[in-house]
C-alpha cells in the first residue's frame, strides 16, 4: 500500500462495549435493513413466491450472504480508518474526484424517483386500508420523514428506525405463520435448481432489489460512521487530548470493534432475510393458490384480500400494517441516507480551501455538513420527489431508473471497496480470504446481472426465457396506481397465464 502500516488507521479507540451493553449498538443494523426491505422484498419477493413457489428460495439466501459480505466491508473501512466510504474513494488514485462524481450524479437521480416511487406506492398501500387518496398520504409520508430526518437527530431516527424494525418482522413473520407451510416444503427450495418455464427476465428485478443496492452499501458506513463504530470521524476526532496508544493496540480495539460492526451487520441481514423469506411464503401460499401475479402495489392490495379470506380481519391488518411499516420505513431511512451521502460528496469535492473566500450564506452552508445534509434531504429526497410525484401520473413506473443505478453502482462500489482495504489497511486487518473471495463472488455476480439487465433494457435478450414474457416493466415495479389515489382494476388479480401471454 502507498501509505505507511497504520498510516490511515484511527489516532484515537475508545474501549469498545462488552457484555450487553453491545446491544446498545445495533441500531444501525436496523437502520441498514428498513432502508433495504422497501419495494424490493413487498412487492417483487410475493410475485416471485407466487410464480414460482419457493424453487428459487437457493438464489434469495446466495445474494443475502453477498449483501453481509459488501456491508461489512464497507463497515470495516469506516471503523478501522474513521473516515466514510465516499472519503475513502476520494483518497483513490487518479483524477481528482473521479469516484465521488461516479456515485453523486446518478445517486442523484435515483433519490428523486425512488422517494417518489416509494411514497406512492406507500399511498396506495394506506388508501387501501383507510379513507382518503393516495396523493394526502404520500406527500403527508415525505414531509412527515423529512421533519425528522432534518431534526438532526441521529439517535431519535434510530430509536423510530429499531421501532419499526421490530414491528415489521412482527407483522411479516406473524402473516407468514398463519399460512406456514411444512418445513420439507419450504426446506425443498435451499437446493438449487431451476424451474420448469424460467422466465430470467421475470426474476432479475427481483435479484437486483433484494435487500440494499449501491446506495444502501455507503450508508452502512455513514450510520457506522455516525453511531460512532470505533470511536468519532476522523474529522471531529482530530485534536483531542484522548488515550494514544500504540499501534498494536489500537489495532487490537479497532479489531473488536470490526467483529461487533460484522455482528450487527449481520443481525440487519438476518432480519432482512426473515422478512423476505416470509413475503416469499405469503406469495407461494396465499397469491399461488389463486393462480395470481399482481402487478405494483396490488401485490398489497391481493395479499390483503386473500389473507383475510384465510384468517379474518385480523390477518387483513396484520399484513397491510406490515406494508406499510416497510414503505414508511425505507422513506425514512432513505431520505437520511442520501442527504448523508450528497453533503459528504459536495464537500469532498469542494474542500474549504476550494470555496470562495467571501461565498456568503453558500459558503457557510458548504463549510457545515449537518446544514449541507439537511439542505440536500430537503431538496433532492422531498422537495423534488413530490414535484415528481405530481407532474408524473404513474410515478410508480420511474422506479426502473433506480434499479437501473443499482446494476451499474453495485459492482462498482463493491471492487472500490475491496481495493480500498486492501490499499489502506494493515495486513491484519484486511478481509480474510474467505470474505476476499465472497466479495469477489458478489462484485462479479452483480456485474453479470447489470449486463443481463442493461442488455434487456436495449432490447437484446443475452439469456433465453421459456416463457418468453415482457416482465420486467411489471417486476420492476409498475403500479397502476393513479395520482388521484385510484387503482386500476384491470391489474390487480392478473392471473398467472395472463403473465406467461405478455
Amino acid at each position: 500500500m502507498s501509505q505507511k502500516t497504520g498510516e490511515m488507521l484511527r489516532d484515537h479507540v475508545p474501549e469498545p462495549p462488552r457484555g450487553m451493553s453491545r446491544l446498545k449498538w445495533y441500531g444501525p443494523a436496523l437502520l441498514w435493513m428498513l432502508s433495504s426491505v422497501g419495494s424490493g422484498s413487498v412487492l417483487f419477493t410475493p410475485r416471485v413466491g407466487s410464480q414460482y413457489g419457493y424453487e428459487l428460495l437457493w438464489v434469495a439466501l446466495v445474494v443475502i450472504v453477498f449483501q453481509w459480505v459488501m456491508i461489512r466491508e464497507a463497515g470495516r473501512y469506516t471503523v478501522a480508518t474513521g473516515r466514510t466510504l465516499l472519503d475513502g474513494f476520494n483518497r483513490l488514485p487518479g483524477p481528482r474526484g473521479w469516484a465521488v462524481w461516479l456515485i453523486f450524479v446518478p445517486q442523484f437521480v435515483a433519490a428523486v424517483v425512488t422517494i417518489a416511487g416509494i411514497a406512492a406506492l406507500a399511498g396506495s398501500a394506506m388508501m387501501i386500508a383507510f379513507p382518503g387518496g393516495q396523493t394526502i398520504y404520500a406527500t403527508g409520508l415525505i414531509l412527515a420523514s423529512i421533519v425528522l430526518v432534518i431534526s438532526g437527530q441521529y439517535k431519535g431516527i434510530e430509536k423510530v428506525c429499531s421501532i419499526l424494525g421490530g414491528l415489521l418482522i412482527a407483522t411479516a413473520v406473524i402473516s407468514a405463520v398463519i399460512v406456514f407451510p411444512s418445513p420439507g416444503t419450504l426446506a425443498q427450495g435451499v437446493v438449487p435448481g431451476v424451474p420448469e418455464e424460467f422466465d430470467v427476465y421475470f426474476v432479475l428485478p427481483w435479484v437486483g432489489f433484494i435487500l440494499a443496492g449501491a446506495a444502501g452499501i455507503m450508508w452502512f458506513s455513514y450510520w457506522v460512521a455516525e453511531r460512532g463504530y470505533g470511536g468519532a470521524v476522523t474529522s471531529e476526532a482530530e485534536g483531542q487530548n484522548g488515550e494514544r496508544l500504540s499501534l498494536e493496540d489500537r489495532k487490537a480495539r479497532i479489531a473488536a470493534w470490526d467483529r461487533l460492526m460484522a455482528r450487527a451487520a449481520g443481525l440487519g441481514v438476518a432480519c432482512g432475510a426473515t422478512i423476505i423469506v416470509s413475503f416469499l411464503i405469503l406469495g407461494a401460499e396465499v397469491l399461488g393458490p389463486e393462480d395470481i401475479v399482481p402487478e405494483g402495489i396490488q401485490v398489497a392490495e391481493d395479499l390483503a384480500r386473500l389473507l383475510g379470506d384465510v384468517w379474518g380481519a385480523v390477518g387483513r391488518w396484520i399484513l397491510l400494517g406490515g406494508i406499510m411499516i416497510a414503505l414508511a420505513g425505507t422513506v425514512l431511512a432513505d431520505q437520511d441516507g442520501w442527504g448523508r451521502t450528497f453533503a459528504d460528496a459536495t464537500m469532498l469535492l469542494w474542500p474549504a480551501e476550494r470555496r470562495p473566500a467571501n461565498g456568503g450564506w453558500v459558503a457557510g452552508i458548504l463549510g457545515d455538513r449537518e446544514r449541507l445534509k439537511n439542505a440536500y434531504a430537503l431538496i433532492a429526497t422531498a422537495i423534488l420527489p413530490l414535484i415528481l410525484f405530481f407532474i408524473v401520473q404513474r410515478p410508480v413506473d420511474i422506479l426502473s431508473v433506480a434499479g437501473i443505478v443499482a446494476a451499474a453502482h453495485t459492482p462498482v462500489i463493491v471492487f472500490l471497496t475491496l481495493y480500498l482495504n486492501r490499499r489502506t489497511l494493515p495486513a491484519d486487518l484486511r478481509p480474510s480470504r474467505t470474505v476476499f473471495v465472497l466479495a469477489i463472488c458478489a462484485g462479479l455476480f452483480f456485474a453479470a446481472f447489470a449486463v443481463v439487465y442493461f442488455a434487456d433494457l436495449l432490447g437484446f435478450q443475452l439469456i433465453g426465457s421459456d416463457s418468453g414474457g415482457d416482465s420486467t416493466n411489471g417486476a420492476v415495479g409498475s403500479g397502476d396506481t393513479q395520482n388521484g389515489g385510484e387503482t386500476d382494476e384491470t391489474t390487480s388479480t392478473s392471473g398467472r397465464s395472463d403473465e406467461n401471454d405478455r
